[in-house]
């Protein structure tokens, strides 16, 4: 979508009203951006790193969340 080089508030306006949910690793997104008016909910993943093997250990934890989450609201899966 060419949407590589955006960040936080950019990226969360434009794929609100287009993604249900936007996954991160970022863990301050939620303390610096305003998510209460947005349609798009926040999936925030704790790892010990963005690696594939470190990351496979949540997934469970991930699909879960993805299940309940709701708009505007913020979930913290992970370790």
């Amino acid at each position: 979508m060419g949407w590589s080089a955006k960040k936080n508030g950019v990226l969360l306006a434009l794929a609100d009203g287009k993604f249900d949910v936007l996954l991160t690793i970022d863990q301050n997104l939620e303390y610096q951006q305003d998510l209460a008016n947005r349609q798009i909910a926040v999936l925030v993943i704790s790892a010990l790193s963005n690696q594939i093997e470190d990351l496979e250990p949540v997934v469970p934890h991930v699909l879960t969340a993805l299940r309940n989450i709701r708009p505007g609201r913020v979930v913290r899966v992970g370790i």
